[in-house]
């Protein structure tokens, strides 16, 4: 086993953060370094992500998650990196009064390695909650899937994992699988959130529930699950302040699939086995304001240090993650490696990464008056990006009068467009002939009319690609004669 080598760092994980990481220690100059990445392609989640909404901060256009995706495969070309390789262990070691690290590692293709190394910034992302996190009474029957499994089944694998479907769990996750079943052909019968509230932004609630009449039930909870061999419905019932479920509530749901969208949880078992101090609050390990855990050289970014709402916020902390590893790295050969701080792990950043944002929703999108002159007030929230601006729009006789509540441009043209004319983007995917992967996954080029997206979604299940097919590609030129192409959003052979 080679250990001769030295890096300057080994970056675990190989999706937005290890990627962003990586770029930002190339950019400082810093280019002996190594991503180590289990799966077998870059990307992380993003890859079955095929839904838009990405990229509004990083690169000022929304773009779905493997068109984000490539950006930063294409950005850290020059970077070595390691496929379909396990990170097993990480052991600090001192070594003439230095502290540094061995990150043990296996793959096919190079065995068992130990790799050396000044620094390691961790990016291993989050994992969901399963359902033996909640403890829901009944057999264990076929068709049920956390949201995130069932996501890579159909936009990956393309396998439909059921056709009639109830959700637990109304983050983003959750929401985003309502409607993406829903234009798969599945009746999503309802969203059920334990919480008085949603925990997913507003316009996910606008584009995946309200545009598909797909009912969201607050302090509500499935209470048990019936079925032997596969699920044959489910026992909905209301919880009180205590979140506790009330007797007599209990509804009776039919469904063959129950998807649970019920948390994220940090990857963090090499964390731990570190080490490490890690955070009650966030199950991250705690960090200073420079993001070095309690290890020295030891850095970390991302999902894996709290759960972030935005893959932009995760590339900008990781930005900063691999600047402030380029500087250790730097002053590597003149620190005191053995002086070190003791983090709290209730400490002002932490507590600032635990904080959650309970008032993100709960704006009805059909708030709509009729006025004595005539005109109408329309308040909605703006799904243009995750803000959510709510906003108040006037119109009277076909045209819009009056716009409040935008905090930029694009919240006036989209508060005009959706009281005269709602159109939306819409992502999905297409069957492809002579490729390894079953399904490409696809976007209109831009925003159609609202009222023609089952036309749209009709014609991609109808449609079957011939590989190679590259992102960018135009899969259908002009589809159902709206102007717009669908195009392929990722690269497959």
């Amino acid at each position: 086993m080679d250990k001769s080598k030295l890096y300057d760092s080994v970056i675990v994980g190989g999706g937005p953060a290890g990627m962003a990481a990586a770029l930002s220690l190339y950019e400082e100059g810093i280019e002996n370094i190594i991503i180590l990445e289990r799966d077998c392609e870059l990307g992380g989640i993003l890859n079955q992500c095929i839904h838009n909404g990405f990229g509004l901060h990083t690169f000022d256009e929304e773009l779905s998650g493997p068109e984000y995706a490539i950006r930063y495969i294409n950005m850290t070309a020059k970077i070595e990196h390691r496929l379909n390789t396990m990170v097993m262990n990480i052991q600090p070691v001192t070594e003439n009064g230095k502290v540094l690290k061995e990150v043990t590692s296996y793959s096919s293709e190079h065995g068992l390695q130990i790799l050396r190394t000044k620094s390691v910034i961790l990016a291993m992302g989050c994992r969901e909650k399963a359902r033996g996190a909640l403890n829901i009474p009944g057999t264990r029957p076929a068709g049920i899937y956390s949201a995130g499994t069932a996501q890579k089944f159909v936009n990956i694998d393309g396998f439909m994992p059921g056709r009639e479907v109830v959700i637990l769990g109304s983050g983003d996750i959750g929401l985003i699988m309502a409607r993406r079943m829903t234009l798969e052909g599945a009746k999503v019968k309802l969203v059920a959130e334990i919480m008085p509230y949603s925990g997913g932004l507003k316009r996910n609630i606008v584009q995946c529930l309200d545009d598909f009449g797909i009912p969201l039930l607050l302090s509500h909870t499935v209470t048990k699950i019936n079925g032997k061999d596969r699920v044959e419905s489910v026992i909905i019932s209301e919880v009180d302040e205590d979140l506790k479920p009330i007797p007599g509530t209990e509804e009776e749901v039919k469904c063959d699939t129950l998807l649970l969208s019920v948390g994220l949880i940090p990857e963090n078992e090499l964390s731990r086995n570190m080490g490490l101090t890690m955070s009650r609050s966030t199950r991250g390990p705690v960090v200073f304001e420079n993001l070095e855990t309690s290890c020295p050289g030891v850095f970390a970014c991302g999902n894996v240090l709290h759960v972030h709402d935005l893959v932009d916020n995760v590339s900008k902390e990781a930005k900063q993650a691999g600047k402030n590893a380029s500087e250790y790295i730097r002053s590597f050969d003149s620190s005191d490696a053995k002086d070190r701080y003791d983090p709290d792990p209730d400490s002002e950043i932490m507590k600032r990464f635990a904080k959650k944002n309970a008032t993100r929703n709960g704006v009805n999108p059909n708030n709509v008056t009729k006025n004595p002159d005539g005109s109408t007030t329309h308040i909605l929230p703006c799904i243009t990006c995750p803000n959510g601006c709510i906003l108040t729009v006037t119109e009277k006789e076909g045209s819009v009068i009056s716009v409040s509540g935008n905090a930029c441009d694009r919240g006036d043209t989209y508060a005009r467009s959706e009281v005269l004319a709602p159109s939306r983007i819409v992502t999905s995917s297409v069957r492809v002939r002579g490729a390894l992967r079953p399904v490409v996954s696809v976007r209109t080029a831009s925003a159609i009319p609202k009222d023609r997206i089952s036309e749209v979604i009709d014609l991609m299940k109808n449609t079957v690609a011939d590989a190679p097919v590259n992102a960018g590609d135009v899969i259908i030129p002009n589809i159902a004669d709206t102007g717009v192409d669908l195009i392929a959003t990722y690269t497959i052979h």
